[in-house]
């Protein structure tokens, strides 16, 4: 989840999705994800919005892209939802979304501390998708940047960099990592 969605979102809450236009006559609407985890959108499922309110999910059809919520029947009270962000809280995350081995949940990497051997390169502040690859966004040590370092630089999140990644510790161990700061 990049700056530009975060900024505006509520204190302890993800953004996961943006409902799009209405669709159809009984109040469907397009679903744009903002997460890897669709599986999240079951019937029954509760997400908030900016302002507060609650909304559940009685439908989502991921191959068309729509969701139908409770109490929304009409293509008119579908309208006014229109651009609406749906957040949910981290737990509910945990809860809902299987993560395979070595997976982790973005929010569990930021702040993280990347090293390189016994040297702290930065910490992560925040992770950006650049096409289908991800990258760590790392605020430089204050140490290197006062030897003319960048302040900021990006790591693939591949194994080719990525060594080990522990989310409990908040510890990401990388090679190669100085070099991509050199560069930068």
């Amino acid at each position: 989840m990049s700056n530009r969605f975060r900024n505006s979102q509520p204190e302890n809450l993800l953004h996961v999705a943006t409902l799009g236009r209405s669709v159809g006559l009984k109040g469907d609407m397009k679903l744009n994800l903002f997460t890897d985890f669709p599986e999240q959108f079951i019937p029954n499922a509760a997400f908030m919005l900016e302002n507060g309110k609650e909304i559940v999910l009685l439908s989502y059809n991921a191959e068309r892209e729509l969701v139908h919520l409770k109490g929304i029947d009409t293509p008119e009270a579908a309208k006014v939802l229109t651009n609406a962000k749906l957040f949910t809280t981290y737990e509910a995350t945990r809860e809902r979304c299987n993560l395979s081995e070595n997976e982790f949940f973005w929010f569990d990497l930021l702040g993280a501390s990347v090293v390189e051997g016994e040297m702290i390169l930065g910490k992560v502040q925040e992770i950006e998708r650049i096409g289908v690859q991800d990258y760590l966004l790392v605020a430089t040590d204050g140490a290197l940047v006062a030897k003319g370092l960048s302040a900021t630089f990006l790591i693939p999140y591949i194994d080719h960099f990525v060594l080990k990644t522990d989310a409990a510790a908040k510890v990401i161990s990388v090679e190669g990592g100085l070099d991509l700061l050199e560069a930068s």
